[in-house]
């Protein structure tokens, strides 16, 4: 009995520097689920998408992250996010916002896979839907997603604030490069935020790629500005962008949004519109726009159920669909549908 007692004795000897180390850098388990109910159709063109309904994941995630105080105003940080569907069996480790990286005084330097500065600050709170749901702005702005990037294989630099300005600035590197193509990624934003506004100017340009899809002898760039503000119950938000591709016209774009705030009660609306880019040989420019409108009760600040409908009008072509799980739709074909969904954060 002496023995075991003297055993144990040592096991918490042995632990407790563990557990005061974790007490102090504490490792942090996090996740959201959102998923939605939808009816949803596309009318026009020749045939048209006969209405169905459908059960779509939300970017459900979970994540870990971390932090370690090294010393000298030096802290070592890490992240590991996943994302996975509730509504079926798919989903790949760390497929989200992952990466390593050390911060201090001078701002903060990571290497992984990140949404970049272009995403972040031209998306992000921008987007009252915040880049979800099928009436998100990815359905007719931000070249219908392709700024919208979480870069792989990057290195990322974030700054201090100084005097309201803040800087990120990416680089995703070129491990895909072959004999015949070369893709890499560049990304950068300023922002300036006091109080209940922001501003933000973000430049992005994709070497050989389309989007992250590599694609020999097509590089593609955009500038976007964006702003937030609110006074009241009201909030204001809107974001322009103008992006050029190789062989295709320049394409401009934008989102305007509005949301009001009464008590739990949160009520949305959106109007975003897409102008050209298509091939420089084209007879016609592609040209659309997309509304959307929505309600949300908020029960907690962890959970809530929102509502929203979304019609998409593809004047000529067919480039705008949903933000959030397309159709597959033809020339001249507008969808539209309806949405209910739930979300618990944790």
């Amino acid at each position: 009995m002496k023995t075991q007692r003297w055993m144990v004795a040592l096991a918490a000897m042995a632990a407790a520097p563990a557990a005061l180390a974790q007490a102090g850098d504490p490792v942090t388990l996090y996740g959201r689920i959102y998923v939605t109910g939808e009816s949803v159709e596309a009318k026009g063109g020749t045939t048209p998408v006969a209405r169905r309904s459908r059960v779509s994941d939300q970017s459900s995630l979970l994540g870990v992250r971390g932090t370690e105080n090294l010393g000298g105003g030096l802290t070592a940080f890490f992240q590991l996010e996943t994302g996975f569907s509730p509504d079926d069996n798919s989903g790949t480790f760390a497929r989200r916002n992952s990466a390593v990286g050390i911060r201090g005084s001078w701002g903060a330097l990571s290497m992984g896979r990140w949404d970049t500065p272009f995403k972040t600050t031209q998306v992000g709170s921008i987007d009252p839907w915040t880049d979800l749901q099928i009436g998100d702005i990815t359905g007719a702005a931000v070249r219908q997603g392709a700024f919208s990037q979480r870069a792989t294989n990057v290195v990322m630099y974030v700054s201090p604030t100084i005097a309201n300005l803040s800087l990120r600035a990416m680089y995703g590197a070129n491990e895909g490069k072959t004999a015949t193509v070369d893709p890499s990624l560049e990304s950068v934003s300023i922002t300036w935020a006091k109080g209940e506004g922001s501003f933000s100017y973000a430049y992005e340009k994709h070497n050989d790629s389309v989007g992250q899809t590599a694609t020999a002898g097509v590089d593609e760039e955009g500038h976007g500005i964006s702003g937030e503000y609110r006074f009241g119950p009201v909030k204001l938000s809107g974001q322009y962008g103008e992006y050029e591709r190789t062989n295709a016209t320049k394409q401009k774009s934008y989102q305007a949004g509005v949301q009001y705030y009464l008590g739990k009660h949160q009520f949305i609306v959106t109007y975003s519109a897409s102008k050209d880019g298509g091939l420089v040989t084209a007879a016609v420019q592609p040209e659309c726009d997309l509304t959307a409108v929505g309600y949300r009760y908020n029960f907690t600040r962890r959970t809530f159920l929102i509502a929203s409908y979304a019609k998409v009008e593809n004047d000529t072509g067919s480039l705008c669909n949903f933000g959030s799980n397309t159709l597959s739709i033809t020339e001249g074909q507008d969808p539209q549908g309806y949405s209910l969904g739930l979300r618990h954060v944790f």
